[in-house]
């Protein structure tokens, strides 16, 4: 497993929170039992306030398992994903 942090950011006039049919929706996409389809654990997730920008912290097989989990977002904005390391292991390695 490989460790992803996954950034989300749609316009304010595309935010799924505002569609009574879409929130409910994405927040099932997000769902450990969805994600475990993918093969992703998820370790954290945040919106940032009034920003429309959704950040995940995933355990994941590849980035490709990643893309496909966040395919629905991909459909309201952009989805951006970051293959990354823990502070443990950046520090053991010695560099970012």
């Amino acid at each position: 497993m490989s460790l992803f942090v996954v950034k989300h950011e749609h316009s304010p006039e595309t935010c799924p929170a505002m569609d009574p049919q879409t929130a409910p929706m994405l927040l099932s996409e997000i769902s450990e039992e969805n994600a475990g389809k993918y093969g992703i654990k998820i370790h954290g997730e945040a919106v940032v306030n009034g920003e429309h920008t959704f950040y995940l912290i995933v355990d994941a097989p590849d980035e490709k398992s990643v893309n496909d989990f966040m395919s629905l977002f991909a459909q309201a904005g952009s989805v951006d994903i970051y293959p990354s390391s823990s502070c443990e292991l950046v520090v053991d390695r010695g560099f970012c």
